[in-house]
């Protein structure tokens, strides 16, 4: 497949140049079951459609049956998560979990089933080197894959566990985003570090697009749409918003407010 495929479809996922992308992470449903807003998958990825999302990140059982029901006209991109882990349910249990991540499938696969991009997660801090070596062998095992296939590889990097005081810390943000980089990522899908400065730098510093994501629900949509302001201001290529999305009070209008934002500097971009 001719190496232009990445840019293409990356492109088609982040919508295009001077353009920051509001994406929608729909994939918790395996993780952690039918939570609240999940549990009319179709219509709601029907809703994130006629909102005008960039994209939309889904595992590959709700691809198919999204294939087989009628499309939405307006049908964002798909990104396709292909793995799993057990990070959060170990986390849970004050970092004595057992630490597993494994593939479920290739990127390959994705491209059959549709998508336009592949995301895995990579994992660091947990003070468990044998799993963050797998975590690593993993990433540069599906980035090596992708290049062949021409399709763009997203890295979900985070710093979580037994080393970790605070994921958000700059220092392990900005290593493990080098990480995804140095790796073969195309881009990247992180944490808020919490403020403008500090984020700019990482952004500035790694030279393939950095995607904030939203987390856990925020205390309000107002305290939610101030990450996407913090991620537009510090320069991100978007954000990957999920329960700040699907349990918002109003998502249609959540998406209006995240859109306008992200428009902003849409605006500055093309100055």
């Amino acid at each position: 497949m001719s190496p232009c495929g990445k840019k293409i479809r990356l492109q088609r996922v982040l919508g295009g140049t001077n353009h920051c992308a509001l994406v929608v992470a729909f994939d918790h449903a395996l993780a952690l079951g039918p939570i609240p807003g999940t549990e009319d998958p179709l219509g709601q990825i029907s809703r994130f459609a006629d909102a005008k999302v960039d994209a939309v990140l889904l595992n590959l059982g709700l691809i198919q049956k999204l294939a087989d029901c009628s499309l939405p006209v307006s049908m964002p991109a798909i990104i396709a998560r292909i793995d799993w882990t057990t990070v959060w349910s170990a986390i849970g249990k004050d970092g004595q979990g057992e630490l597993h991540s494994c593939l479920l499938a290739r990127p390959e696969d994705a491209l059959r089933h549709g998508a336009d991009a592949v995301l895995t997660y990579m994992v660091v801090g947990t003070g468990d080197s044998d799993f963050e070596s797998k975590e690593v062998a993993r990433t540069a095992e599906v980035a090596r894959e992708c290049e062949r296939m021409g399709i763009p590889l997203i890295v979900e990097s985070l710093a979580r566990g037994n080393n970790v005081t605070n994921y958000a810390d700059p220092k392990w943000i900005t290593l493990h985003t080098r990480m995804a980089l140095e790796l073969g990522a195309d881009a990247v899908k992180t944490d808020y570090t919490g403020d403008v400065t500090s984020m700019r730098a990482i952004v500035e510093g790694c030279p393939i697009p950095i995607l904030v994501l939203g987390g856990s629900r925020q205390a309000s949509d107002d305290d939610a749409l101030e990450v996407v302001s913090g991620a537009v201001m510090a320069g991100a290529a978007g954000v990957f918003f999920g329960r700040n999305v699907f349990q918002a009070a109003d998502m249609n209008s959540f998406l209006q407010r995240a859109r306008a934002l992200l428009q902003g500097k849409d605006l500055l971009m093309r100055r």
